[in-house]
């Protein structure tokens, strides 16, 4: 099978990269697969429009593409070539808080509304994102649910590298680990860190677990904005930032508690690989929460008063090293992840439903 990938993510040609290992093993199974990198301003779009047209010359047997800019690319490619397209939906584009959060994501749902009636089949990476698009009015015949494949058996086996609590002694360590943007909300995260600060400050929580330590890891262009807000919340010695590591899976064997606040996810990826290693986890209701968590450990988007009861629930009680427990937080749900081959066969099969 010939296959034309339209990607706005620079590390499908990084080699060393999570995301360009994995296309390598697409390739392994299409045979050929080329990609035609387009990201940036819509001079780059312009770009990467005539330099798809030389690569049609090629004749794929299908194209694909992820994101709503990309399928756009895709569907004229599809016009102009007459052959069958593939709509990729890796976020939750229906979620209101999505519309909700800028312009030009108002723009991407409109667009998508005119494209998805279009494209040939459809592969969403969740549950919730199918039921979005019916919710929302959209109707198509070959909505295929494929996750993101995430290989937990390499996370649970991975020894530790870093402990976070010999890092940071006597701290009750929360851990984030996510690129920092606006929808991962994590400054929701921030001012509630601030409203433990002052609760412990007035009445220490008898018999919990003292002096809390925010971490977040990863990098992001909120970040300075978090930095400053930090800054002038003094909030320096409970919320620290930490680079990007390949060694998470220490991380989440390691901490307290996981935590994830955003707006809206298609998945939720680590809540994935924290699950995996049994970590407690407390999440906004996005993505695959619902599927892995009890309700309990679940708080409304945005709402920083049930962040904040969920936390001090998790703070009542002693650290994760010490009992074994963090709080009286439910551990995660099992989870069935299909194994790499698996899911490489569901996802070439994704492609074929698109020719019949």
């Amino acid at each position: 099978m010939r296959v034309l990938m339209i990607s706005g993510d620079p590390g499908v040609l990084d080699p060393k990269s999570e995301t360009g290992k994995r296309t390598e093993e697409y390739r392994q199974v299409f045979g050929t697969l080329d990609v035609l990198l387009c990201y940036g301003n819509i001079f780059r779009f312009i770009s990467g429009f005539f330099r798809g047209l030389k690569l049609m010359r090629r004749r794929y047997d299908i194209i694909t593409a992820q994101g709503v800019e990309h399928s756009l690319l895709a569907w004229i490619f599809s016009k102009l070539f007459y052959m069958p397209w593939q709509m990729q939906i890796h976020a939750d584009i229906f979620s209101p808080y999505f519309v909700r959060s800028s312009a030009s994501n108002k723009m991407r749902v409109l667009l998508a509304k005119f494209l998805i009636p279009r494209a040939d089949c459809i592969r969403v990476v969740s549950e919730r994102i199918k039921s979005s698009l019916t919710a929302y009015g959209v109707r198509h015949t070959a909505i295929n649910v494929l996750p993101i494949f995430v290989d937990t058996e390499k996370i649970r086996t991975a020894p530790i590298k870093t402990d976070l609590h010999k890092k940071y002694p006597g701290r009750f360590i929360i851990l984030m680990a996510s690129r920092i943007t606006r929808e991962k909300n994590i400054g929701l995260a921030i001012e509630a860190m601030q409203g433990e600060k002052r609760r412990d400050s007035i009445s220490p929580l008898g018999g919990g677990s003292q002096n809390p330590l925010l971490l977040i890891v990863g990098d992001g262009p909120e970040k300075q904005n978090l930095e400053f807000r930090i800054k002038n919340l003094e909030l320096e010695e409970n919320v620290k930032f930490a680079p990007y590591t390949e060694d998470l899976a220490s991380y989440y064997k390691t901490c307290d508690l996981f935590l994830l606040t955003s707006n809206y996810e298609g998945y939720g990826r680590t809540l994935v690989e924290a699950a995996a290693v049994g970590a407690k986890i407390i999440s906004s209701d996005v993505g695959i929460a619902p599927k892995i968590l009890e309700p309990e450990n679940i708080f409304k988007v945005g709402d920083k008063k049930d962040l904040a009861d969920k936390l001090l629930v998790a703070l009542a009680g002693p650290p994760r090293l010490a009992s074994g427990e963090a709080g009286q937080v439910k551990p995660p749900r099992p989870i069935s992840i299909q194994t790499k081959d698996e899911y490489l066969r569901l996802y070439k099969k994704s492609f074929e439903i698109c020719q019949i």
